[in-house]
């Protein structure tokens, strides 16, 4: 777990760093990304310091969507990417939990991603679905 004091989102969340402010509530935070992949690149984050979105109480989380619909709409973004990574390895770089709301105009700007699909064994994919379903 990282450390909150040093956490550059908790900071951002106090008002000792400056941001873009683009909603505030009593749980939900959203402002411009300093270093977009596209205009309109906005974060939106819980103020509940997580590292990972397991970390996060769920009425926390409660805004998160809706307000990603929101920015969607003031962005004008008619193609767009939500993202939220959680781990160094899944590429998430600040250890808070965010949600990227990523317009996507053209091939060029925005979000670009590899989905390296991987062959299915239906047997082993059959397994697989009856272990997560029992620990749902």
């Amino acid at each position: 777990m990282s450390n909150r004091m040093a956490c550059i989102f908790c900071k951002i969340i106090k008002g000792d760093i400056p941001c873009f402010k683009l909603f505030e509530s009593d749980k939900t935070l959203a402002f411009l990304d300093i270093n977009p992949l596209s205009r309109g690149h906005a974060l939106i984050i819980p103020k509940f310091h997580g590292e990972k979105l397991v970390d996060i109480p769920d009425d926390q989380l409660s805004e998160i969507l809706p307000l990603a619909k929101k920015l969607v709409r003031a962005t004008g973004a008619t193609e767009y990417n939500i993202l939220q990574n959680n781990g160094t390895t899944a590429h998430q770089v600040v250890p808070h939990v965010h949600f990227h709301m990523i317009p996507k105009p053209n091939t060029e700007e925005g979000l670009g991603i590899g989905w390296p699909q991987q062959e299915t064994d239906m047997d082993k994919l059959k397994a697989l679905f009856e272990e997560i379903k029992a620990k749902m």
